[in-house]
């Protein structure tokens, strides 16, 4: 995906100021581009189950580490598909490269990106593109983007950005049968009734993608978190409560309508135990369990589910004088991964 020169990125962000994000977004035609890259080989023939995961990978910015990761953790193997979130390409953070393309490429996969936000705050970024992906063991067809209701505007955050949230709709090829994938990042800036509308918008979009008989996976990180995200005091008086920290985890389908509505929609949702998959870390110290991580089923079932851990201490499956066996921090990402062997009933 093309970059944005430096002297652009700061205009079009000035305009934010007076304007809309959707207003400005519209005159970047990178917001509505998919970047396609394609295998040299794929699995051949059909098949009646699809293994998927559903990562957030924290920008990429221990690609090397993710890459040992996926290659060598036992608990997430086989998969087929990866509905990921949050993937840096041009940001120094994550050392100025294009995260998704380079793991595409050392799996062997396909894989489509998606831009959710320009960043404006280090004005060395090359690009500072940040976004999210699909990748498959199968071809993908018919990529699309699908951009959700704003409910949070970043310009105006510290983290000072373009854009908003997306979900990425594509078919997969497994054999002669047609399957309906996509990843979805939802707002943790905004309360339960932004996400539900948000999610609501998004499965509108695969209902028109997708024909009624398709069997499809949807997943990717939901934020369900059970309060706004920029509400500060909410998430201090649930952090001091171990009764309140119950609706993180227990609790969350009470709190986030989201959830029924992608049952409303025909799909199930995976997994169907109450295990943290994301680490909040919280100021004083210490961290918050939250259940924000989800795959959405249609037409197809999960035999086996399970959240598998990203913290370095859980990972003595790493080779020997590998990058990840090596690996000083103490996580890979603040999500742990969500993996399910599904078979497919349509």
């Amino acid at each position: 995906m093309q970059g944005i020169p430096l002297e652009d990125r700061r205009h079009f962000g000035s305009m934010l100021e007076h304007l809309s994000q959707h207003e400005v977004m519209s005159r970047i035609p990178q917001f509505s581009q998919t970047e396609v890259c394609h295998a040299e080989e794929y699995n051949s023939g059909a098949k009646d189950q699809l293994n998927v995961l559903v990562f957030n990978m924290e920008r990429g910015v221990h690609l090397a580490e993710l890459g040992d990761y996926l290659e060598y953790c036992p608990e997430i193997q086989p998969f087929d598909v990866i509905l990921a979130n949050e993937l840096d390409d041009g940001c120094v953070r994550s050392g100025c490269r294009n995260t998704t393309e380079e793991l595409a490429g050392r799996l062997g996969m396909d894989s489509v990106f998606g831009l959710e936000f320009v960043e404006l705050v280090n004005e060395n970024d090359p690009k500072g593109f940040h976004g999210n992906a699909i990748f498959s063991r199968f071809p993908i067809r018919d990529a699309q983007i699908v951009r959700l209701p704003e409910k949070y505007n970043w310009y105006f955050d510290r983290q000072k950005r373009i854009g908003g949230r997306l979900g990425i709709l594509a078919e997969l090829s497994l054999g002669s049968r047609q399957i309906g994938v996509g990843t979805i990042h939802l707002e943790n800036r905004t309360d339960g009734s932004g996400r539900d509308q948000q999610l609501r918008f998004l499965l509108e979009a695969a209902e028109r993608q997708f024909p009624k008989d398709m069997p499809v996976a949807l997943g990717g990180d939901l934020n369900t978190n059970t309060f706004d995200g920029n509400d500060k005091a909410a998430i201090q008086k649930i952090a001091s409560s171990a009764e309140l920290q119950r609706r993180c985890l227990e609790d969350v389908p009470e709190w986030e309508n989201c959830l029924r509505t992608a049952e409303s929609f025909g799909y199930t949702l995976v997994p169907d135990l109450p295990v943290p998959t994301r680490r909040k870390p919280l100021p004083q110290g210490g961290w918050l369990p939250l259940r924000l991580d989800w795959m959405l089923l249609r037409g197809m079932k999960a035999e086996v589910s399970r959240v598998v851990s990203t913290r370095k201490e859980d990972c003595a499956f790493a080779p020997e004088g590998s990058a990840l066996q090596e690996f000083q921090g103490e996580e890979l990402s603040d999500h742990n991964a969500v993996w399910a062997k599904c078979s497919i009933t349509w």
